[in-house]
């Protein structure tokens, strides 16, 4: 029976994935849920392990590669290195996260991939960088944050630095090879060749500084923490309630105009402390207290009904379960069931986007260890004894 593809957006792509851990899976996992025919490469090592960094049924592995197919290999065995590049032959994309020395070591990096496949668009996430004084450091995500910028600016003020509840840098930097890659297949349509595609933790970090990245070299102005605080649209932030809390945000006159009204407190509107938004940032603290002691006298459902009535931007605050219990959580699909014959419920997150005609689907579960070898080497080419030699060698 044919592999289900998730889509036909990417059904024309065969994507080699080389990738462990998140970043690259994160980049791998995009092209699947669009169709592409991702072939994820386990690490078959000497004594048989996988090296997953996780285990295979547990959430994390399997929200990052459903939609794939799994071959076994061993790529410190010279056969296992061949066979890989009789892959790539056929391949349109290869994507890695090792250490930037480790794909040059095992004779599978770039240049040695564009002598058998013109062609191919190369994928690589490392932590700083395929090159530089830093290149060979290991990457891991709060590293990235850290010496990108982001936990500078995240936190309460005077409390220290503190890293965001998700693995923001390597997800980004996941998506951003996912971007390149994409970009690179686009315009192989018009050259014909492929290209090498690289972007780093680090780079990936410090370009969703946007906005603060920007007041600095702009400006010169180094931004702070600013706990829940926006730190240029005021009042913005976190309110308490009489049963948890809310998000509020006014960001502009006629917003705080119909804020004011909302709370009963129209003095605000001509109140010189209150009246502009310079005077606004100046008396931040004295009006976020003055906010939440009207906040705090109604449910959080109250106040989304009222200010969203009014034009107010605000929302409730979640716990995860709760967002999922959201009825516009709900419509939008985010939680999707993943088809599977073991009759095991797994339920994973939904792609953040959608296309009208190609729309994309859990179409199967994630494989298990190799799962498909033989089915995917007889697709490209190899015979049944040579598929049995490479048994006999330990190298699928």
């Amino acid at each position: 029976m044919a592999f289900p593809r998730a889509s036909q957006a990417l059904s024309r792509f065969t994507v080699l994935d080389l990738t462990r851990v998140r970043a690259g899976p994160t980049c791998a996992r995009q092209f699947a849920d669009w169709g592409a025919n991702v072939i994820k490469i386990d690490a078959l090592t000497e004594d048989g392990g996988e090296g997953m960094g996780g285990p295979r049924h547990g959430a994390d592995f399997q929200n990052l590669h459903r939609n794939k197919r799994a071959m076994s290999l061993n790529l410190k065995h010279p056969m296992g290195v061949a066979t890989f590049m009789r892959l790539a032959a056929k391949a349109d994309v290869v994507i890695e996260n090792y250490r930037p020395d480790v794909k040059t070591k095992l004779g599978i990096d770039y240049e040695a991939v564009r002598k058998v496949n013109p062609r191919i668009v190369y994928g690589s996430i490392s932590g700083f960088g395929q090159d530089g004084p830093y290149h060979k450091r290991p990457g891991f995500d709060q590293i990235a944050q850290g010496m990108g910028g982001l936990m500078s600016i995240t936190g309460a003020p005077g409390e220290g630095p503190m890293r965001v509840g998700i693995p923001v840098a390597d997800l980004t930097a996941g998506l951003s090879c996912a971007m390149g890659i994409l970009t690179a297949l686009l315009e192989r349509e018009v050259s014909g060749e492929g290209q090498w595609v690289q972007t780093s933790l680090l780079q990936a970090q410090i370009f969703m500084l946007d906005f603060q990245a920007a007041r600095w070299l702009m400006e010169k102005d180094v931004a702070k923490q600013a706990g829940n605080n926006h730190p240029t649209s005021i009042p913005t932030g976190v309110f308490k309630t009489s049963d948890g809390y809310i998000n509020i945000a006014t960001t502009g006159g006629r917003i705080w105009e119909r804020f004011c009204q909302v709370l009963g407190a129209t003095e605000w509107i001509a109140d010189p402390d209150y009246a502009t938004a310079p005077a606004r940032s100046k008396n931040r603290d004295a009006l976020n207290a003055e906010i939440n002691e009207h906040t705090v006298k109604k449910p959080t459902e109250h106040w989304v009904s009222e200010l969203n009535a009014a034009g107010v931007p605000c929302g409730p605050i979640y716990s995860i379960d709760q967002m999922f219990e959201d009825p516009q959580v709900k419509h939008l699909g985010m939680a999707q069931k993943v088809p599977n014959d073991e009759g095991r419920d797994i339920t994973l997150v939904n792609q953040p986007f959608t296309l009208s005609r190609t729309p994309s689907r859990m179409a199967a579960r994630p494989p298990e260890f190799g799962e498909q070898t033989e089915e995917i080497l007889s697709e490209f080419g190899f015979t049944d004894g040579e598929i049995a030699d490479l048994r006999l060698h330990r190298v699928v």
